[in-house]
Parts: C-alpha cells; sequence; structure tokens
C-alpha cells in the first residue's frame, strides 16, 4: 500500500486539530472515525502514554480519511519512531536545534512550539514560518497573538493549552492563525464510555468554525 502524501501545511487542514490522549490502542480507531465523521480529520496524537504509536499506526492503517500527527515530541529519536507509524505531521510543545533538525529531515510538516516573540523570531531565522503557539492561554492568549501579528506578520499559528469552544473563535479570528488545538470534542467520560456519538456531535460543531470568522 502506497503510503499517502503528508499534508502542505497542517494548519490547513481544519479550523480544530483534536488533541488526543489514547490510553488504549483499541479506541483509536473508533476515535478517529468518530472525529472524521465530523469533519476534523487532522488528528494529533500525544506521545505521553505507552499506547500513543500504536494508536498512530492503527488509525493510519485503519482510518483513511485521517490524517494523524504525532504531539509532544519531544527527542528527536521520536520524529523517526513516530513517522516509522504513520504520523503524517509533527508537534512538539517546545524545540531544540537538535529537535528542529530532526523534524525538518523527517521530509513531514511538523509545527515547533514557542511562547515567546525572541523564539518566534529564531524559528523564522531558521526558515520556519509555522509554528504551535503553546500554553496558549497561560502564555497570553489572543492578545498576545495579536500584538506578534504586527511586527511578524510572516508567522503563523496552532495555538494550544486551555482553548475551548467559547474561546476558540476569537483565536480563529486572528489574523495570523491557521487553526487552534484543543481536546473539548474529546470530553473524558464520553471517551470513557466509548460514546463515539457524542465525540462525533462535538467534533461536528468544532467543524463548524473557520479561521477568520466565527462561524460558517
Amino acid at each position: 500500500m502506497v503510503s499517502p502524501a503528508p499534508p502542505a501545511s497542517v494548519l490547513d487542514l481544519a479550523p480544530v486539530v483534536p488533541v488526543v490522549v489514547v490510553e488504549d490502542a483499541a479506541d483509536a480507531v473508533p476515535l478517529a472515525r468518530a472525529l472524521v465523521a465530523g469533519g476534523l480529520p487532522a488528528i494529533e496524537v500525544t506521545l505521553r502514554t505507552p499506547a500513543a504509536l500504536d494508536a498512530i499506526r492503527e488509525i493510519a492503517r485503519e482510518v483513511p480519511g485521517a490524517v494523524v500527527g504525532a504531539g509532544t515530541v519531544i527527542r528527536p529519536e521520536q520524529v523517526a519512531e513516530a513517522v516509522a507509524a504513520g504520523s503524517r505531521f509533527l508537534v512538539s510543545p517546545g524545540w531544540t536545534d537538535l529537535l528542529l533538525e530532526a523534524m525538518r529531515a523527517s521530509g513531514v510538516p511538523f509545527l515547533p512550539g514557542v511562547s515567546t516573540a525572541s523564539e518566534v523570531v529564531a524559528l523564522l531565522e531558521r526558515g520556519v514560518r509555522e509554528m504551535k503557539f503553546f500554553p496558549a492561554q497561560a502564555a497570553g492568549g489572543t492578545a498576545y497573538l495579536k500584538s506578534l501579528s504586527g511586527p511578524l506578520p510572516q508567522a503563523r499559528f496552532c495555538p494550544t493549552g486551555g482553548i475551548g469552544p467559547a474561546s476558540a473563535p476569537d483565536y480563529l479570528a486572528l489574523p495570523n492563525v491557521g487553526c487552534v488545538g484543543g481536546s473539548w470534542m474529546l470530553p473524558p467520560d464520553a471517551v470513557a464510555a466509548r460514546d463515539w456519538g457524542r465525540v462525533e456531535e462535538l467534533a461536528r460543531s468544532a467543524s463548524g468554525l473557520s479561521a477568520g470568522r466565527t462561524c460558517r
């Protein structure tokens, strides 16, 4: 089977990228199918659990409509592991030159994490224009990102961290935000109950948001 090409830009796949923590790999496929059915094809599976790589592998193999990526990438060796499992994009909470080099060499799109103007400038110097802004709410939220858009208009962001359905539209209205990351469409009780219908419903609501305006 030929592997699908990586997306040109993670920021343009959907207004919301679900940030998924998978405890049981058996949940990965039905969870991903619910998100895709709800209109959220880009799925970030965080490398925070032993089940994460298996979950990425299963989603990549069994859910053709999904664009699965790996999040919480913090070590260079995780890059190769994630891509080998089927990740089509990479997301990190922060970056170092070693990690950036590994992500750049992977051949898939990546979003290194930033929370300060100096980090943004450093990445722009290295030719990186698309970034994760994390932790979004704690690092200054929409006011901070709006302030960055003046002096650094070439940088585009996926804010993640503390964002919910009430605040997501404010982020998406900013000119330098392509999408937001969040997990509100995956409430723990719904996942524990394997209530994939509820997950799909919440995903559909989230997919109705779009960059540059509050709703369709």
